[in-house]
């Protein structure tokens, strides 16, 4: 029964030095940090202790707010950890999700959480509205500057804003990934994903690949998913096409079929004349298992 930590700031800028101190005082063993704005549900380091939480573990966060900024996502996590047969815990408030009591409780300061937020939001448009009548204009001076570490933190803040993007939609295309990869090629998985969304959604080979390195980068999926596809050992032929293709990408499909002949191997039917035919079959195999490089295309 571990006792997990979630620990989260706004920016870049700030720490959770003290929220880290008090997490490790309660007994967390371990624990997420997170530098994202509280109003994002999808967020890559919550997602991340969700998932490492186990039956009886409890989760446990220095505010409330530092998990959720709605009453609606608040409860959306308690549920969650409910249906896994783990608590919730906030140092700060008095909140156990073992007790009827705790529960209510929650409810009660998770909606005074959210009505707090309203109104500081109300508080802070109020006062842009204030800065733009008096001929303030908004935006960083330091970006307009060129400054670089602006520039680095722009970018920095990007790359977590992807991320925060492919965690929202990774339900639809990362159980997939997982069920084929790496036995089928990315071409093959692209195009398997791609049946089950509208065409405003379809991936490409490149995007999809792309996002599983993200994921696999983040702690967020097993590396083994950027294996190469599976070839079977039986199938030598192939292995020994799609060599010959990537080591001289200018032989057109009869002169692969010389060098196999000069080879002494046998055609698939077993003759031992090679036709232009069988070895292009073998490299539409080869490519759709990603054995070809971009420049092996013989005709």
């Amino acid at each position: 029964m571990a006792l997990i930590g979630y620990a989260r700031v706004s920016t870049e800028d700030q720490v959770t030095d003290a929220q880290q101190d008090a997490l490790r005082a309660a007994g967390c063993t371990e624990i997420f940090e997170e530098k994202l704005s509280g109003g994002l549900r999808a967020r890559p380091q919550l997602a991340r202790a969700l998932d490492r939480i186990r039956r009886g573990d409890t989760l446990i966060v220095w505010k409330i707010d530092r998990l959720a900024r709605s009453l609606s996502h608040l409860l959306d996590v308690i549920e969650r950890l409910e249906g896994q047969g783990a608590h919730f815990r906030s140092l700060s408030d008095p909140i156990d999700t073992g007790s009827p009591q705790g529960r209510f409780s929650l409810q009660i300061l998770g909606a005074v959480a959210e009505l707090e937020r309203s109104l500081g939001r109300e508080r802070t448009l109020s006062g842009l509205k204030a800065a733009k009548a008096r001929g303030r204009v908004g935006g960083n001076p330091l970006l307009k500057a060129r400054d670089p570490e602006a520039i680095r933190k722009l970018s920095r803040q990007r790359r977590a804003n992807h991320l925060v993007d492919l965690t929202t939609t990774a339900e639809e295309w990362l159980p997939l990934v997982r069920r084929l990869r790496p036995a089928k090629s990315w071409n093959e998985v692209a195009r398997r994903l791609n049946d089950t969304l509208p065409p405003d959604r379809q991936w490409t080979k490149e995007r999809l690949l792309r996002a599983v390195k993200r994921f696999v980068a983040e702690g967020l999926a097993d590396p083994a998913l950027l294996g190469r596809a599976k070839v079977k050992r039986s199938d030598r032929l192939l292995t020994l096409v799609a060599g010959i293709a990537r080591a001289n990408p200018g032989l057109t499909l009869a002169q692969i079929g010389s060098q196999l002949e000069a080879m002494r191997e046998r055609a698939p039917r077993g003759g031992q004349r090679w036709n232009p035919s069988s070895v292009k079959n073998l490299l539409d195999r080869a490519r759709k298992l990603d054995l070809l490089g971009e420049e092996a295309a013989p005709v």
